[in-house]
């Protein structure tokens, strides 16, 4: 139970990186951020596949399996960062982070396990949500960090991002519980190859040539953000998360996910420059608290 605790947190921390990685590249589109993120996992996940070949531990995927891997991608990788990223430009940062942020209740409540009594998750469900009460009332006054024009667009496919990785949450658990014998690595080295297979169809139809993005300013910052958030915010987060959910049910694995949330909120603010609000530090410490309560409840 330690070690899938420490590997959400761990995941966690990871994911954090995707909510400043917009602002840390402002003239590159979504598409073009998307795509550089997936085909950088990919590439580092076909180089795995192919060291494990050489030494002859290779594991081949079914037909079944690729297909798994290709839809569980395009919810959890390739369409939720698309459209996390659409929100961050439309609205900022910070209320994309906090809609996401909601991801540990819906997966708390979808994925309570059959003998754990509802009133043992209340706690961590009342901490969380209060401290996401928190964050709201910050933004409504406007202490968004970065805060983009349109608000309601940003909402929109920030709410579409959050469904898509709830989905991905549950069925990826579901996934590894029925199939023991490929391990959290392996899979995740699947998930980075289908995810970029899907990045590359995404550049054909509607990404920038490879020319308009070297001549844009910044290209080396863009490089650097896609390497980054492509090794470590997809393919190490995702052996982490592999991880917890073989361990923990999916419940208190989705109520790790708000250390997404805080990391997210961090990293913002130190980019930004700005000191979090009373408020917020309020808010970071109620989602700590939240997940403490959750990992009582399911002891």
């Amino acid at each position: 139970m330690v070690t899938g605790i420490l590997a959400g947190l761990g995941a966690g921390a990871f994911w954090g990186t995707t909510f400043v990685a917009p602002l840390m590249a402002p003239g590159f589109s979504s598409v073009d951020l998307t795509v550089g993120r997936y085909l950088a996992c990919g590439l580092l996940s076909v180089l795995l596949l192919a060291w494990a070949a050489l030494r002859g531990e290779a594991r081949r995927p079914t037909f079944a399996q690729m297909g798994a891997a290709l839809w569980l991608s395009l919810l959890g990788y390739t369409g939720y960062y698309l459209l996390l990223v659409l929100a961050i430009q439309a609205a900022g940062a910070a209320l994309p982070v906090l809609i996401i942020g909601t991801i540990p209740l819906w997966i708390m409540l979808l994925g309570k396990p059959h003998g754990l009594r509802w009133r043992a998750l209340v706690p961590g469900l009342l901490l969380t949500a209060a401290g996401m009460a928190l964050m709201m009332q910050v933004t409504a006054h406007g202490a968004d960090a970065g805060a983009g024009s349109n608000l309601w667009l940003g909402v929109l496919y920030a709410s579409l991002a959050a469904a898509a990785w709830t989905a991905f949450g549950l069925l990826n658990a579901r996934w590894l519980g029925r199939h023991p014998e490929v391990n959290s690595t392996v899979w995740a080295n699947w998930l980075g190859v289908a995810a970029g297979v899907g990045a590359l169809a995404i550049w054909a139809v509607a990404g920038s040539d490879l020319a308009t993005l070297v001549q844009r300013p910044g290209f080396g910052m863009f490089v650097l953000v896609c390497v980054v958030t492509g090794i470590g915010a997809a393919w190490v987060a995702s052996v982490l998360w592999n991880m917890a959910s073989r361990r923990l049910s999916a419940s208190l694995a989705g109520q790790l996910i708000v250390s997404e949330t805080v990391f997210g909120l961090l990293y913002t603010f130190a980019w930004s420059a700005q000191w979090p609000a009373a408020l917020q530090w309020a808010a970071c410490a109620l989602f700590v608290l939240g997940i403490l309560a959750s990992i009582k409840a399911h002891r």
